[in-house]
């Protein structure tokens, strides 16, 4: 239906506003479920979507399960519960429950060792049950799912769904959906929401009004959004259903898009910034001392930062390079510019460690030069603390540097023109708008060493102008990375020993400061009394946390620094922020547990030289193989292999982005750079991972309608205003500060 017509519009308002109640099968107890789960209104019913589909191509028998033993996938089965008892285990005294099913192949028992409290009152016998797991042998070598998901299909005495049973012989395509305790208590399992679901569809046809604009969805190819929620809930075929869903991507993502055209529009039209001199003497000077030649694409890039400065409207910019392909150097020349036109700079860092090594770093190049820099940091002394503070608000301070104490209130600036923000992911939205606001309108450049994937920035940054330094220093050796197993220590040992007595230096990273009681992993405190004593009793040895005061991890670092120290035993605070071109060899301890991305920053810290450098993951997988509480071995068996995953990774590419892809898939968006606490929706089914394509089509379409109809004013555009104010109209704030 056409978004402009009047009697259509008043229908969908009838629609999406009526009681859930009144839709046949859900009555006052279940609209109260629902309402508590956040379904509220029939649009949020027919915006449940379903998790995952039950086909028959995913579908064994039971006789056929040893085959998928070891798989990579979970496999399911559709069997009738045929008997059920709760049995003690003799090895823990803990209550597990037991679950048998059966198909026309064979009997499956079914175990949990978790909640068995309520799985005893779950199932009935005679139900038809869908049962997904990864397969594996119980000691006496019988096939058995453990902790299986299961998806409720048919009662014994139900017709008014298809025949279960001859599934294998059909096409059907069957929504699962999620559900919870409460949900399932009042009938609303995946089963229930199948049929209340298939009620609102069939009261609403013809009732729901189109969003998009018939020019869009042709240039896009894109069905109606009545038959997308028809088919995302029950789809006919692959092809409906594939469908249907890049219909409800698209319109996430260029609902999301749109909000970020407005965003940087309002900046570029509306907000009148520094218009700088580019010509810097300070500038000029320090590019003319620097012992290195600049790469092609530093040079690059600061031409594309000359040109914002140059502008009257405020700079924008994120600045993506890999560790050590020189990010800094290129904000500092920019900083020298806005400096010599008579502004305060601040340069924010997410840790008081990276803060003071950028403050080395700055005032090393910065010594024959006339340019105050202060550094601003939690724990200073209160007579040092107000003389940076009277500097900065006289404007005796030129760079500031400092972390999140830049943003307090008593911080004034007498004329801050230029942010840096590095390592921005870390900082919330809140945090990054508040150093804004302590200027008119500063130039902002954001700084990452994380590298981010093309769909991922378009999406966080799509109101961002984004230079990459996709070049490394002529003079950087590529870094050798070797993964290596707990029996080979002793070579790895002998390795160090060679190494150290050629005058290199050494870092040894572990995962934790103190032991575990919930996760066995060596700490580095105890770790490094261990390697003092015991391994390198002829080296000196050196300890650095995140729990040490800021003078004792100050002294740390010197000393490393200094060569005082050759062996700097560390936990992950020197991920960022350490600069020691003579470390070499960079151990990490349990790689298995980390992170890619944290593995990446790791591995950047050596290779600051022009010596080789070498990277050594140390893995234990030992670790996902032993039991571990409230843990199936399918989910152990899963990170498992998302652990030799990231190995894997390290050890075939040195590529920040593509390592970041890898990253994106394993560990997906929320995790990956922090979505949900940057003021952006959630995705119900749009991914940053898959949709790359529809990213950049929505993009095109958003900002171009924008550029074409920025008041929404056109009756074609009416579904698109109405949705935007009544669904996004909350996260504005928030997205203008991004």
């Amino acid at each position: 239906m056409n978004a402009q017509s009047p009697r259509k519009s008043s229908n969908k308002q009838r629609c999406y506003d009526s009681p859930l109640q009144y839709i046949k099968g859900i009555g006052p107890k279940r609209a109260a479920a629902l309402e508590q789960a956040g379904i509220q209104s029939i649009q949020d019913l027919l915006y449940y979507f379903p998790f995952d589909y039950l086909d028959r191509s995913r579908i064994v028998t039971i006789r056929d399960l040893p085959k998928y033993v070891n798989g990579d996938k979970p496999v399911t089965i559709i069997g009738e519960v045929f008997r059920q008892e709760m049995r003690r285990s003799r090895r823990s005294n803990r209550l597990v429950f037991f679950l048998t099913v059966k198909d026309q192949t064979g009997s499956l028992p079914c175990v949990w060792f978790e909640g068995v409290q309520w799985y005893k009152d779950a199932f009935e016998k005679g139900e038809m049950l869908a049962l997904s797991a990864y397969p594996d042998f119980d000691k006496l070598g019988r096939i058995q799912f453990a902790h299986p998901e299961f998806d409720r299909l048919k009662g014994a005495e139900e017709e008014d769904e298809p025949d279960w049973g001859k599934l294998f012989n059909t096409g059907a395509i069957i929504p699962k959906y999620r559900s919870t305790s409460d949900l399932s208590r009042v009938g609303l399992d995946s089963r229930g929401f199948r049929r209340v679901i298939r009620n609102a569809l069939k009261s609403r046809v013809g009732h729901i009004d189109e969003l998009l604009p018939d020019e869009i969805r042709s240039r896009v190819k894109l069905g109606s959004i009545e038959a997308a929620l028809e088919h995302i809930h029950f789809p006919s075929s692959y092809e409906n259903l594939n469908s249907a869903c890049r219909r409800l991507k698209f319109d996430e993502l260029f609902f999301l898009q749109l909000m970020l055209a407005y965003r940087k529009r309002r900046v570029g039209e509306e907000v009148k910034g520094i218009t700088y001199t580019i010509e810097s003497t300070l500038a000029r000077a320090l590019a003319e001392s620097l012992p290195f030649e600049l790469t092609k694409a530093q040079r690059r890039v600061i031409n594309e930062v000359a040109a914002d400065m140059r502008s009257a409207k405020p700079m924008n910019r994120l600045l993506q390079g890999d560790v050590g392909s020189g990010k800094t150097i290129v904000a500092l020349l920019a900083m020298l510019v806005a400096v010599d036109n008579g502004y305060q700079v601040a340069f924010m860092a997410p840790t008081e460690i990276l803060a003071e090594q950028h403050y080395r770093t700055l005032t090393s190049h910065l010594q024959s030069l006339p340019v105050n820099v202060r550094l601003l940091i939690g724990g200073q002394k209160r007579r040092l603390r107000g003389e940076i503070l009277e500097d900065t608000r006289s404007g005796r301070a030129q760079i500031v540097v400092g972390t999140h104490a830049l943003i307090e209130e008593n911080v004034e600036f007498a004329r801050l023109g230029f942010v840096v923000i590095d390592e921005q992911h870390r900082f919330g939205v809140l945090q990054r708008a508040t150093i804004r606001e302590k200027g008119y309108n500063p130039d902002v450049l954001v700084m990452t060493a994380t590298p981010i994937p093309r769909t991922l920035a378009l999406t966080l940054y799509g109101d961002l102008d984004v230079s990459v330094i996709d070049e490394m220093p002529a003079e950087r050796r590529p870094i050798k990375t070797a993964i290596r197993m707990e029996h080979q220590k002793e070579k790895v040992y002998q390795f160090v020993r060679d190494e150290v007595a050629r005058g290199r230096q050494v870092y040894v990273v572990f995962p934790l400061i103190e032991e575990s009681e919930k996760i066995d992993l060596k700490a580095a405190t105890a770790e490094f009394e261990r390697l003092q004593g015991d391994v390198f009793p002829d080296f000196k040895l050196g300890l650095l946390h995140g729990r040490m005061k800021s003078e004792e991890k100050e002294k740390a670092m010197l000393s490393f620094k200094a060569r005082e120290i050759q062996i700097l035993v560390a936990t992950t605070v020197i991920e960022v922020g350490i600069d020691i071109p003579n470390a070499t060899i960079m151990i990490v301890e349990n790689a298995e547990r980390f992170g890619l991305s944290q593995l990446h920053q790791l591995r950047g810290r050596v290779g600051r030289g022009a010596d080789q450098s070498y990277c050594i993951l140390m893995a234990d997988y030992g670790w996902f193989d032993s039991p571990r509480r409230g843990r199936d071995a399918g989910e152990l068996k899963r990170e498992k292999r998302d652990a030799q995953t990231r190995l894997e990774t390290m050890g075939s590419t040195s590529d920040g982005f593509r390592i970041a892809e890898v990253d994106l898939k394993l560990r997906g968006p929320g995790e990956f750079f922090g979505i949900r606490q940057s003021g952006f929706p959630e995705f119900k089914i749009a991914s940053l991972v898959e949709d790359g394509e529809l990213i950049a089509l929505a993009r095109n379409e958003a900002f171009a309608l924008v550029d074409r109809d920025p008041q929404l004013r056109s009756p074609s555009n009416a579904g698109i205003r109405r949705h935007f104010e009544l669904h996004y109209k909350d996260v504005l704030p928030l997205i203008r500060v991004g």
